[in-house]
């Protein structure tokens, strides 16, 4: 089982550092291709999805295509060594977004799925 450093980089009793497993780690590294704007990072500018950019679009269904598409795009872009996108899907109602990823570990072709949701 592949150990990594928990993101946020902490630390427990102020000398241990906090690790995660595998799962977790993907989990936040796909927030983190989710909720960084291109641009963000000086030294990768193309880094990112650009979600919060859309997050502003009248809520349609047109939107919430091009968030699949923006989503899908991005994870497989920035994800490829380490997951297998199987899926995105987005459901918009009144304010709240969920955003649903179906994707396969690489490591061990385990099939995971996570939800996010925002308002």
């Amino acid at each position: 089982m592949a150990i990594g450093f928990r993101f946020p980089f902490g630390t427990f009793h102020g000398s241990i550092t906090s690790s995660e497993d595998a799962s977790s780690a993907i989990r936040g590294k796909i927030i983190q291709v989710l909720f960084t704007a291109p641009g963000e990072r000086v030294n990768l500018p193309e880094f990112g999805c650009g979600l919060f950019n859309l997050v502003f679009e009248p809520n349609s269904s047109i939107l919430a295509a091009a968030m699949e598409f923006s989503v899908g795009q991005a994870l497989t872009r920035w994800m490829r060594e380490e997951i297998i996108v199987d899926g995105v899907d987005v459901e918009s109602v009144e304010e709240l977004v969920t955003i649903e990823i179906a994707y396969t570990k690489r490591e061990d072709l385990s099939r995971q799925a996570m939800r996010i949701q925002f308002k």
